[in-house]
C-alpha cells in the first residue's frame, strides 16, 4: 500500500480528522498515467537500429531555449494539464490550478494530496536534449519538446525526487521502483525516437540492459 505523505497538512486535531487519514491511506492508488509509451520489443529493435554518438556539450544551454508550461488550452498550462491527467479527481479552480485531488508517483511510490508536492518532469530532460541534439532546433521546436503531452514526456512525480533525477541519462539514474523501470526506459526510447535525438554509449547499454529483462 503507498505511503502517504502530508508535508504540508500539519497535526490533527480531532478523532474525524484522523478517520479521514485513515480512509486516504486505505484508498487506492491513482491510475492516471502519461501516453502509453512503445512496447520493450519496439525499443529493443529501435536501439538495436542505434549507432552511439557522444553527447554534445552544454554550452549555450538555458531553460529559456526550452519555453514551457505553455497554454494549453483557456487558462490551463502544461503543468496544470499534466497534473489533472495524472491524478486522481483532482478539481481545479477558475485559474485552473489544481487544488485537490490525489497523485501517485510512478517513480518513487509516494501518494501525494497537495498539487505543490509534485513536479512535472521532462523524462528526457531539457539539459539532455540539448546536448542530444536540440541545440540545433528552432525556439519553437524546442517549445513544442518541452510541452509535448502526445508522447510520453512529462510525468508528475514526487518534487524532491525529479530535482535528484535532474539531467541524468539512464546510465546515471533510474527510478527507485524498480517495477517502473521498464516503463521509464520504453518511454525514454520513445521520446528520444520520435525527437530524434541521440544516444550515447552508456546510456544505450543501460536501457538494453533494462528492456532485456521487461
Amino acid at each position: 500500500m503507498p505511503t502517504v505523505y502530508a508535508r504540508r497538512i500539519g497535526v490533527f486535531a480531532s478523532a474525524v480528522a484522523l478517520a479521514s487519514l485513515t480512509s486516504l491511506v486505505n484508498a487506492p492508488a491513482a491510475q492516471a498515467a502519461p501516453p502509453t509509451p512503445i512496447s520493450a520489443s519496439a525499443a529493443r529493435s529501435y536501439l538495436a537500429t542505434v549507432t552511439p554518438k557522444a553527447e554534445g556539450s552544454s554550452s549555450g544551454y538555458s531553460r529559456d531555449l526550452f519555453p514551457h508550461w505553455s497554454t494549453v488550452s483557456g487558462s490551463c498550462n502544461t503543468r496544470e494539464t499534466v497534473l489533472k491527467r495524472d491524478g486522481v479527481n483532482v478539481v481545479q479552480d477558475s485559474a485552473c490550478a489544481a487544488v485537490s485531488g490525489t497523485w501517485y508517483s510512478e517513480y518513487d511510490g509516494a501518494t501525494w494530496t497537495a498539487a505543490a508536492d509534485l513536479d512535472i518532469d521532462h523524462v528526457v530532460a531539457l539539459s539532455e536534449a540539448w546536448r542530444s541534439g536540440a541545440s540545433s532546433w528552432t525556439t519553437a521546436k524546442r517549445q513544442q519538446f518541452a510541452n509535448d503531452v502526445t508522447r510520453p514526456q512529462l510525468i508528475a512525480v514526487t518534487d524532491n525526487v525529479n530535482q535528484a533525477k535532474g539531467d541524468l541519462d539512464p546510465a546515471e539514474w533510474m527510478p527507485s521502483r524498480t517495477s517502473y523501470r521498464c516503463t521509464y526506459a520504453r518511454m525514454w526510447v520513445h521520446v528520444k525516437q520520435y525527437w530524434g535525438l541521440s544516444i550515447d554509449s552508456a546510456e544505450k547499454t543501460a536501457l538494453v540492459n533494462v528492456l532485456n529483462g521487461c
